[in-house]
């Protein structure tokens, strides 16, 4: 009877240390996903007086140091959804800096405003690809970036604004334009060493054929490394699910061309930073 006891006792006891431990590994296991998670941070930098408010956005789940992807705005300013592409490429592991091109909390949904902030930027193209290096220089510093692995995207006026990194030979692994408007390189730019993808809406009222053609005919005399991908019937700002919210003809969402350019986009970069 008394080794009968013993013997209870000590299953009891092995059950017991058994759940004690799983609760542990369950509650550990918790912790560290409760602290898992993206991470925005405010980043403040300036241009000749003008003050700018960059979001720098990464997982700290992922450790070590990783490539930077610049995020640049739509003309409507640096607005939640440029910022939620940035959390996208946080979760494939990247560190994004969304960045500010026209002044901290200079933000619109009216077009005129828009356009006119944009044009005071893209006016003085030196000026224009300064702005875009500053917010470059901000990513590259980051102790969890890699240097030597960058890339920016570009939305509308940021796709163009990636292009012009793109001239000025910025030192970048790639840069893709997302319904940009496909600026041409001026007769100064010799070479381009960065990778180029475009995401362009064959539909685009903004983006003349001419436009298109120009541009296209500009990169290959330079012998650059690009890729385009043209959506049939798709217009302008595809890639913005609030795109109709403006009101403009010019305008629209659509799912499949926002979905392949975005996996056009992630391969683009596994290749470039293999």
């Amino acid at each position: 009877m008394k080794n009968n006891r013993k013997e209870f006792q000590i299953s009891i006891s092995v059950k017991v240390k058994q759940i004690v431990t799983t609760c542990l590994y369950a509650l550990s296991f918790l912790s560290v996903n409760l602290f898992a998670a993206i991470q925005t941070e405010t980043v403040r930098y300036s241009d000749n007086g003008t003050e700018l408010e960059g979001v720098m956005v990464w997982d700290n789940a992922v450790t070590g140091k990783r490539p930077g992807i610049l995020v640049v705005h739509e003309w409507w300013g640096l607005n939640e959804y440029v910022v939620d592409r940035a959390k996208m490429l946080a979760k494939q592991g990247y560190i994004a800096f969304a960045a500010d091109m026209y002044g901290a909390g200079k933000v619109t949904t009216h077009g005129k405003e828009a356009g006119a902030w944009m044009k005071q930027i893209s006016g003085n193209v030196e000026q224009w690809q300064n702005r875009a290096q500053l917010a470059l220089d901000v990513l590259k510093k980051h102790p969890m970036v890699d240097a030597k692995k960058t890339a920016a995207i570009g939305y509308c006026f940021g796709g163009a604004t990636v292009m012009q990194m793109a001239y000025a030979n910025a030192d970048l692994d790639g840069v893709v334009s997302f319904h940009g408007s496909l600026p041409v390189a001026d007769e100064n730019v010799t070479k381009i060493n960065s990778r180029i993808l475009i995401a362009h809406g064959n539909a685009d009222p903004f983006i003349p054929r001419k436009q298109v053609a120009a541009f296209q005919d500009r990169l290959e005399a330079l012998s650059a490394d690009w890729n385009m991908l043209v959506y049939g019937g798709v217009k302008h700002g595809f890639t913005n699910p609030g795109a109709a919210s403006h009101n403009m003809d010019a305008l629209k969402y659509d799912a499949y061309a926002d979905q392949h350019s975005w996996q056009e986009m992630s391969e683009f970069f596994r290749e470039i930073f293999k």
